[in-house]
């Protein structure tokens, strides 16, 4: 994450601190020219798509809040963890701009545990998702019963304090610290870049290897269950499945082996040489613009598709844009009554 592999060059690992003998890489220089430019620019989209899809996904849940379940929670849970991630952008848009950190120790540790929090938090409340569907429609008879509010709000307590437990070294180990050639950074010390591996450790472990192992079990068990079911719209639902586990493992998937490529290269594992430092370096770069776009689709995925969540967003776009969305909620409608057919069961796990 860029709270944790941030730097003065591109946010993403100490690259003056590896060795590469007698030389600097000729053309490292355009590489982080680019890296510099590429990630201003990507932070701030991303910013801008992320808090307006997510914001109207928290504003629709809010206004509805006394028709929530479980679903809705987790939704709701969901875009606040990717406000709190897309909230720490302008941060990071800035250093990668100027090429230090500017904002003092304090809102070091603040923003990149923060910037932790909101992933993780992000990729669990996913996996609730997931293992939600899986239950209500593979065991629906069994379940039923638990999903109140009250067993939703526990959960959500419980997601809450385990991605701060995983964040909590960024809060106490990361620190600005002054470099004579580099300006100020965000990074681990010395003393503390132990936790360097732990962080990548548990990006890659907990933020891809186990979710999207969770994904693939359920969601493997789910679709041929709903293929056996009488229901008009089961194709698209299943549609819909296979997007949620090949966005999510398309996006992070190349993120996470860059970050290892770049622990195995300054373990010395894989050749350290001019041609692999610059490949690496801008690789990290390019893949995290893959990743960081997630956040701006969770809204899309996860809810914009469902046809009750749409109903409500089009409603209170309505009130905020009578003029402007008069058009568009009518077709909206018409196209929703005409694929809202479908089975009670598969309706309460993918209207989202």
């Amino acid at each position: 994450m860029a709270a944790e592999f941030n730097d003065t060059e591109d946010n993403y690992g100490n690259y003056s601190d590896f060795d590469y003998g007698d030389y600097a890489p000729a053309n490292s220089t355009d590489v982080k020219e680019f890296s510099r430019a590429f990630l201003a620019i990507l932070y701030s989209l991303v910013f801008i798509l992320g808090f307006t899809g997510n914001g109207l996904v928290v504003c629709v849940l809010v206004k509805h809040r006394n028709q929530s379940n479980l679903t809705d929670i987790c939704l709701f849970n969901l875009a606040l963890s990717d406000l709190l991630f897309v909230f720490t952008l302008p941060f990071y848009s800035h250093n990668a701009r100027v090429g230090q950190w500017a904002f003092g120790d304090f809102m070091c540790r603040l923003i990149s545990g923060s910037h932790h929090i909101g992933f993780f938090s992000s990729i669990f409340f996913m996996v609730v998702m997931t293992l939600d569907r899986y239950m209500i429609i593979v065991h629906a008879h069994r379940v039923a019963r638990y999903r109140t509010k009250r067993a939703s709000i526990i959960l959500t307590v419980l997601v809450w304090m385990l991605s701060l437990f995983v964040s909590l070294p960024d809060f106490i180990f990361i620190k600005a610290i002054g470099q004579e050639s580099q300006g100020v950074e965000c990074d681990y010390p010395e003393e503390s870049k132990v936790w360097e591996r732990y962080s990548l450790f548990t990006i890659n472990v907990l933020g891809l290897i186990i979710p999207l192992l969770v994904m693939v079990g359920c969601y493997s068990t789910i679709i041929p269950t709903l293929l056996s079911m009488r229901t008009a719209k089961k194709h698209r639902i299943v549609k819909l499945i296979i997007c949620i586990v090949l966005a999510f493992f398309l996006l992070w998937a190349p993120y996470n082996i860059s970050l290892f490529l770049e622990f195995l290269q300054k373990r010395g594992i894989i050749p350290d040489d001019e041609t692999w430092y610059n490949n690496v370096k801008l690789s990290i770069t390019v893949t995290e613009a893959f990743a960081y776009t997630h956040c701006c689709l969770n809204p899309i995925i996860y809810a914009f598709v469902g046809e009750k969540f749409m109903r409500r967003a089009l409603q209170l776009l309505k009130k905020l844009m009578p003029g402007y969305s008069r058009d568009l909620t009518d077709s909206s409608f018409r196209r929703s009554s005409v694929m809202s057919r479908g089975s009670e069961v598969t309706s309460a796990s993918f209207k989202l």
